[in-house]
This record gives structure tokens, sequence and C-alpha cells, in this order.
């Protein structure tokens, strides 16, 4: 084993260490290849092949992990607090007005206070569903009506 076998090897360990410490997956890329020219070197090949498979596998590994990690870390962000429930239906418990913030409905197991999206009362027992929040209140439209569906 000589001077490029330790080269490869040490280059693989500061790359994969320093992906450890950052995020993105760049630098595994290559430190990975430098693992693979280690080993090309450990069996006898050529510098030139190390070279070659080096770069080769570099560039093969950079755009795979790339889109794997465009994949991973590109899903839209879960909604968390009061945003998790705009989108969610539910039910009115006590008339919702437009402006009057004094309609409550129930979302889930929660119950919210109101004003309705439109300019009409949503009357009790209503399906609803969430626009948008305001404050503490949440801004509600009728659900569609769906053709069989039974409460």
């Amino acid at each position: 084993m000589d001077y490029w076998f330790w080269m490869w090897v040490g280059l693989a360990a500061v790359l994969i260490v320093g992906e450890m410490l950052t995020a993105g997956f760049f630098l595994l890329p290559f430190g990975l290849a430098s693992a693979v020219a280690a080993v090309l070197n450990a069996l006898g090949f050529d510098i030139g092949w190390q070279w070659a498979v080096f770069l080769g596998s570099s560039a093969l590994l950079l755009f795979g992990l790339r889109r794997f990690a465009d994949q991973v870390t590109h899903e839209p962000p879960e909604k968390v607090g009061v945003d998790r429930l705009i989108g969610k239906s539910g039910s009115v418990i006590d008339p919702v007005e437009p402006g009057d913030g004094g309609g409550r409905v129930r979302i889930e197991r929660e119950e919210w206070r109101a004003d309705a999206a439109g300019h009409e009362v949503i009357p009790a027992g209503t399906r609803v569903i969430v626009e948008r929040v305001v404050g503490t209140h949440l801004v509600v439209r009728p659900a569609p009506e769906r053709a069989g569906e039974e409460e």
C-alpha cells in the first residue's frame, strides 16, 4: 500500500465526517468515491484508473444522492398549530354569522369560535370547512353536499 492509498483513505474519512457535520448530501458522494478509489489502489490498479473511477463515481453518486435529497427535503412541511385545521371539515354548534365571531364550530374534538366566510348565516348542524384562521377565530364556509352522504 502506497502513498495514494492513504491519501484516498484520509480524503474519504475527512469528507464523510464533514458530511456528518453538514446537510445536503454534498460531501458524501466524494467521500464514498474516495473509498472506492482506495479499494482500487489496494487491488493494485494504476493511479489513472483510480482517478477515473473517483471522478466517475463522484458524478454518479452526486446526481443520485441529489435526486434522493430533493425528494426527501422538498416535501411540503407538515402543518402545525392552528394551521393544521385549514381545509378540515367540522360542524356548526352555534349559528355562525359573517363578521360576528360569536358562532362556534367543532373541528375534530375541539370547539372554536368562528366567522362565516360568505355573507350568509350558517345554521347549527351544518357541515363546514375551515378556510383560514384569524387570531383565535376560524373562518368557515359551508361544505359542499355530497350525494349519498349520511349524517
